[in-house]
């Protein structure tokens, strides 16, 4: 099990539910009308969530040992040994006491993870802005055929299959997102008819019998019709899943207009292309104060001031905002290139956007489009899979054409253009946060660089992990630019288990660090065959990582739950959190994430540390790709060119070459 479920999350790796998955959701129909639904699958959509398995504490002497092992290529023999201490004295004091608190509290709620909670808590009393230090964007390939590219085209075809998605999902017809180790017994109509009339409380177990490994999907329902809402010192998360409206931003103005009709229909897409048109053809300026600004403030300036939207007579419009069903952005420029594509889609102008809002779905001027989505709701596992559906039914089986006319009707009715009420304050608020967002931007700088000698293939061939290379490179990287081995987080999904959210796996180790001196500082003193076997050690290593991160045996989360704990128990905090080598290894200047898909571009994300780097990677079949973001005092292009020369360097060991100095 503990192998098939790592490929599995090999796979998956990308950054509180309610009593019901879809609260006011009907049942499955009977029937339907034609392009109502995605799919109609034959097994319900949440029918394996009651009997995933749950995520498991990990021992604590594992955890320990685990920590310890990532501290070592970071620490001097000095403050390696002090760690050491600390963690002696954590595992045998109070951290053995927290620990059995832990697993107490485990014991008494079965219905989650020992990790949601806490993680929900995390994000949102986060009070820093939700623009580059939390929310990523995934950019969609575009439509193979040129012509539905068109702006105007596009945006209808993905908004009638983004609610396609949300009708599927809610009628119980989408497909459970199910990880198929042997396809040809499990994904079958014949398996699906018969698991159907297992038990919920059964069904994972029947799924696990012909190796099929369903995946937590308690996140979905937060996908549509939701917000993220600004509070004082926490957030919350928002959902009205009764509202039928699209929220749709131009220019800084804001739009709505119903989607689904008073029975639950898809309005006809003509139709929605009809509104879509008029909403383009409107020729209002930029409004003086672009409200949307707001969204991108520190969390408490934002609640302050949205208090003073609602107290200024703005209740009812910013409702309709929170409730749509999701933001679409139309936006006026085309893309120059993948740097462009990156600012566009992580950040924009910072008008045209809600960020708050569960996901935009943005379409640039010459059809370019990507998804930008809020991260304290959920993870990339679902957001991809609503990506993926999309791209596939709006290329595939697209609404409308570029031939077709937008229906004769009245969308000066349908579509009602939002108005707010803005005071002094208001408008003061509103000039502060674009200063800070135009100044922030400033100092944010994104590149990007495609390996074209080799990718997944080659590298499988040579019997290594494409991740693993892929993360040494980085090692290789920083250690030739700034001459040191630095905290490494690469993000890894733990959505096997019920409510799991994400383990970190620690690429930086004392292999990674033996490996990139001996390329970097002495390739000359070492045999081809010995780079080899530095490189071969690094990937076990990293497939060990990696496995022991899918199946929840990291060390982040737990360190992480215990030290909640005991802050929740007004506990004073261990040493082991005020030792400074904790606070280093959590100062993540490599932050890392990984996905593939036949319908992303690229994706991309602003690094978690003003000294550090956002590295969002794919690893193609012949090629390697990579985005990287950093703030002023780091240097994106030099750093880009020392990933491609370190790549260069295995590849050139690889294929029996001497490395070049």
């Amino acid at each position: 099990m503990v192998l098939r479920l790592h490929r599995l999350l090999l796979l998956l790796r990308a950054r509180p539910c309610g009593p019901a998955p879809f609260p006011g959701a009907p049942g499955r129909p009977l029937s339907s009308g034609p392009g109502e639904y995605l799919q109609h699958s034959i097994v319900p959509t949440m029918h394996y969530q009651d009997s995933l398995p749950r995520l498991p504490i990990p021992k604590l002497e594992n955890t320990m040992r685990r920590y310890l092992s990532a501290q070592k290529p970071l620490l001097d023999d000095s403050q390696f040994r002090k760690t050491e201490q600390f963690c002696k004295s954590f595992e045998n004091g109070t951290g053995k006491e927290l620990h059995e608190q832990l697993v107490a509290q485990d014991k008494q709620n079965k219905h989650t993870s020992y990790i949601s909670g806490p993680w929900f808590d995390m994000y949102l009393t986060a009070r820093d802005s939700v623009v580059l230090n939390f929310n990523p964007f995934m950019a969609f390939n575009p439509d193979p055929k040129s012509e539905y590219n068109d702006q105007l085209t596009r945006a209808t075809n993905m908004t009638v299959s983004a609610v396609r998605f949300l009708k599927t999902l809610r009628a119980g017809l989408l497909e459970p997102e199910v990880f198929h180790l042997n396809p040809d017994k499990s994904d079958t109509n014949a398996f699906k008819r018969l698991i159907r009339f297992v038990p919920s409380s059964l069904s994972w177990y029947g799924a696990y019998l012909v190796s099929a490994y369903p995946l937590d999907m308690s996140q979905y329902f937060r996908l549509f019709n939701s917000t993220r809402l600004p509070k004082p010192s926490r957030d919350e998360l928002f959902t009205d899943a009764k509202a039928r409206h699209l929220l749709v931003l131009r220019k800084g103005h804001f739009y709505v207009f119903d989607v689904l009709d008073k029975d639950g229909n898809i309005v006809s897409p003509l139709e929605i292309q009809a509104h879509l048109k008029y909403i383009l053809e409107d020729s209002s300026p930029l409004p003086e104060f672009p409200l949307a600004y707001l969204t991108s403030e520190n969390r408490d300036v934002w609640a302050e001031l949205r208090q003073k939207l609602v107290h200024g007579g703005n209740e009812e419009t910013l409702r309709k905002v929170d409730s749509a069903v999701f933001c679409l952005c139309l936006d006026d420029l085309p893309m120059k290139d993948l740097v462009h594509l990156s600012h566009t889609m992580l950040h924009g102008d910072g008008t045209n956007r809600w960020f708050d809002k569960s996901f935009n779905l943005i379409l640039a001027k010459d059809g370019t489009a990507a998804v930008h989505f809020e991260h304290a709701w959920g993870d990339g596992v679902a957001v991809l899979r609503f990506f993926n559906e999309v791209f596939k039914d709006s290329t595939q089986t697209p609404a409308i054409t570029p031939q077709s006319r937008p229906a004769t009707t009245d969308s000066s009715a349908a579509v009602q253009k939002l108005n707010f009420k803005l005071n002094d304050a208001l408008k003061a608020g509103i000039a502060t946060a674009k200063e800070k967002f135009d100044a922030t931007m400033k100092t944010l700088t994104i590149d990007y660089i495609q390996f074209l000698r080799g990718g997944k293939e080659f590298l499988k061939k040579q019997k290594l992990s494409p991740d693993a290379v892929a993360q040494l490179a980085f090692q290789m990287a920083f250690l030739r630019q700034y001459g040191q081995t630095v905290a490494t987080y690469e993000s890894c999904s733990t959505a096997a288990f019920k409510h799991g959210r994400t383990e970190t796996v620690r690429p930086a180790s004392i292999f990674t660090k033996r490996c990139s001196e001996a390329f970097v500082r002495e390739p000359s003193k070492h045999s081809v065959g010995e780079l080899q076997h530095m490189m071969a050690e690094c990937s076990k290593y990293h497939g060990q990582l990696t496995k022991e991160a899918a199946m929840g045996q990291g060390f982040d989360r737990h360190l992480f739950a215990l030290r909640y704990l005991a802050a929740a128990n007004g506990i004073t905090l261990p040493e082991l959190y005020l030792d400074p080598a904790y606070g280093q290894i959590n100062h993540n200047i490599l932050s890392t994430s990984t996905l593939n898909s036949p319908a992303v571009n690229l994706g991309g994300f602003a690094p978690v540390v003003p000294d550090g780097f956002g590295i969002a990677y794919v690893v193609h079949d012949s090629w390697i790709g990579c985005n990287v973001s950093s703030y002023s005092g780091r240097n994106t292009r030099e750093f880009l060119q020392c990933v491609q020369k370190s790549l260069e360097d295995m590849f050139d060991a690889l294929e029996g070459k001497t490395i070049k100095t």
